[in-house]
């Protein structure tokens, strides 16, 4: 005979049942599972059994999925008497995964000021993680001596977490203090130290941590090859990652393998990507892990191999939201707008397009001049995708109309907006203004951008070259001299080759390279080349550094930091090898005019990163066509 579900869910039984079955959904982070169990508790009227601790395990459940609003729903129902240690922990840690880092300090203070229950170790690392999230120092230090009045001082994972926040807050010196201080140390203490040292000490200091470890797992070799990696010494990465497989047989799993292609992404040099690229295929076949091949694909995008980054999307089995977003925010900062929008309803069969998605669609239309397409979108939005315009977007529709000299039109998408514009609407505001000589709304914007950064100099410098290139000479060199009154500096431009392994940087005028005497003796050869086939130099803009004859101006325009990587990358290749620039500024219109010139004199193909997107220079022209 069978019995009522309602019977059996009433019997004492069923409660030790429904608690595994949530800890299962908790292990697994199954939030239909769990929701499904919640609604079969609710409709049995099991949560009212005074013997049932079923809400206890739901509050674990939706915590372990994320389901944050739920978790605390269910955190408030519990009687105080019967919230534990754990609930208050797992409510904590909930909520600083979930981004409100600020909430679960919130709830430790509440926790400590009720000295019922009683803070564990777990409890202090969840509190150590929010401090983390916040880079709140001074918070870490409080809680800091909590763990110490709590007596877990000896505690390992506590002193892990707390370490980690120490190195997160840029304070090194306080988490070597607890690092030398511990009599216990794992190999996660160890990589905490190594991953801080050389993140704020550089890689002497990290390479000397690495070599005294007693243990080493595939995280701290994963962390030591990245910074090698990150830091443009590629050399010594292969070095340490022949040690890593072949000495100490090391397999390395998806996320080692997508940690070193963010790094390899992150200092352009393709190298090392190419590497894993086919050691993945050969270890997980055609058909790899979807998160490494997009992290290979945002690698090859982000070093100028876009045709790679393609072969790579076309040839993925699977793709997911964030692989759709990777490839057309990529086809955007090369400016492939077009090909952007062609994929696109593609993209419509396979994913739900999001807030992302609408960002990384506008900028291809702004980086392509493609208006009508783009305001199209920005009008579909809503209406059409259901997606809420954010600042970002607004952002896209100014930089998209200010590019075509709708300045006007673009203010007024400024001034209509439903939340105050930031930094990067106005700034993209002002950018127009200085492009179109738009001096009056250009010195507006301005005042409007101090107040939300007044040390930021990019601005300073635009409105200046704007006065020097209308002839106010005066105001450009007093809007100068003010910014060195007020102590404040402008960014210098830093442009940076990879050859052979090894990274080549260079600043405006730099003679402090061991090559410097051959690149400034090519730079002669090449300016002269350049003027014989028509290049001017772009001087009208150069009143920086009280620079005023003709010939001063255009020496310094000569030894820009991208000119001088062009001429040390001519010098260090064969003739015909692609050259790959990255500069930490917007390119100059010299430079991108000389460099042009370079690509075809030089018949050269030559891929400059600057802040904002990339320029392919081939044959004398560039992929943004004169239009960025």
């Amino acid at each position: 005979m069978r019995w009522p579900i309602c019977t059996i869910l009433l019997s004492p039984s069923s409660h030790t049942l429904l608690r595994s079955l949530l800890r299962a959904c908790a292990r697994q982070s199954s939030l239909p599972t769990a929701e499904k169990l919640h609604a079969l508790i609710l409709t049995t009227g099991l949560t009212s059994s005074p013997i049932s601790f079923l809400s206890n395990s739901l509050l674990h459940a939706y915590a372990a999925c994320g389901e944050f609003t739920y978790a605390r729903d269910l955190f408030d129902s519990i009687p105080h008497s019967r919230k534990d240690t754990v609930d208050w922990t797992t409510l904590m840690g909930c909520l600083a995964r979930s981004g409100m880092p600020l909430d679960a300090l919130r709830l430790f203070v509440q926790m400590w000021k009720q000295n019922r229950p009683r803070p564990d170790d777990v409890t202090l690392v969840c509190m150590f993680n929010a401090c983390a999230g916040l880079q709140d120092v001074g918070t870490g230090v409080q809680g800091h001596a909590c763990m110490l009045r709590l007596g877990f001082g000896s505690s390992v994972k506590a002193c892990n977490a707390l370490m980690d926040m120490y190195v997160k807050s840029r304070s090194m010196s306080d988490a070597r203090r607890v690092f030398c201080a511990m009599e216990d140390r794992s190999v996660v203490s160890w990589t905490v130290i190594l991953d801080g040292a050389i993140r704020w000490e550089g890689l002497g200091s990290g390479r000397a941590v690495f070599n005294q470890m007693p243990e080493k797992n595939l995280v701290t070799w994963t962390i030591m090859i990245m910074g090698y990696v990150g830091n443009g010494f590629t050399r010594e990465a292969f070095r340490l990652l022949g040690e890593a497989i072949f000495d100490s047989h090391l397999g390395l799993n998806e996320v080692a393998l997508c940690s070193i292609l963010s790094a390899s992404a992150q200092s352009g040099d393709a190298v090392m990507g190419k590497w894993v690229h086919v050691y993945a295929l050969k270890t997980m076949g055609r058909d790899m892990d979807i998160m490494v091949g997009t992290a290979l694909l945002d690698m090859y995008t982000k070093c100028g191999r876009l045709k790679c980054a393609l072969r790579v999307f076309e040839s993925m089995s699977k793709r997911n939201l964030v692989v759709w977003n990777a490839m057309i925010s990529g086809l955007a900062v090369h400016g492939r707008g077009e090909l952007a929008l062609d994929i696109f309803p593609r993209m419509l069969k396979e994913a739900k397009p999001d807030s992302l998605t609408f960002t990384s669609l506008l900028n291809a239309c702004s980086h392509s001049g493609l208006v009508d397409q783009g305001y199209q979108y920005f009008h579909d939005l809503e209406l059409k995708y259901g997606v809420a315009p954010k600042v970002e977007h607004y952002a896209c529709m100014v930089d998209l109309l200010g590019r075509v000299g709708r300045v006007e039109e673009a203010e007024m998408i400024v001034r209509s907006m439903p939340m105050p514009p930031n930094e990067v609407v106005l700034g993209s505001l002002l950018g127009s203004c200085v492009v179109h000589g738009k001096l009056r709304l250009a010195e507006s914007t301005l005042h409007e951008l101090i107040k939300l950064d007044p040390h930021n100099t990019e601005y300073h410098v635009l409105l200046s070259n704007m006065y020097a290139s209308e002839g106010y000479s005066e105001k450009a060199k007093s809007l100068r001299q003010a910014l060195r009154a007020k102590g404040i500096r402008k960014i210098p431009g830093i442009s940076s080759i990879h050859i052979n392994g090894e990274l080549h940087q260079f600043c405006a005028g730099d003679k402090s390279h061991r090559r410097a005497r051959e690149v400034y003796y090519m730079l002669d050869e090449m300016i002269q080349r350049l003027k014989l086939a028509g290049y001017v130099p772009f001087i009208s803009s150069q009143a920086e550094n009280g620079i005023n004859e003709m010939e001063e101006k255009e020496q310094a325009l000569f030894s820009h930091s991208e000119k001088l990587a062009v001429c040390f990358g001519l010098i260090s290749t064969k003739a015909g090898t692609p050259l790959y620039i990255f500069k930490n500024l917007r390119i100059c219109p010299d430079c991108h005019s000389a460099i042009k010139s370079v690509s075809k004199i030089y018949e050269r193909e030559i891929v400059v990163r600057d802040r904002s997107r990339f320029h392919r220079f081939k044959h004398g022209s560039c992929s943004c066509s004169d239009y960025w």
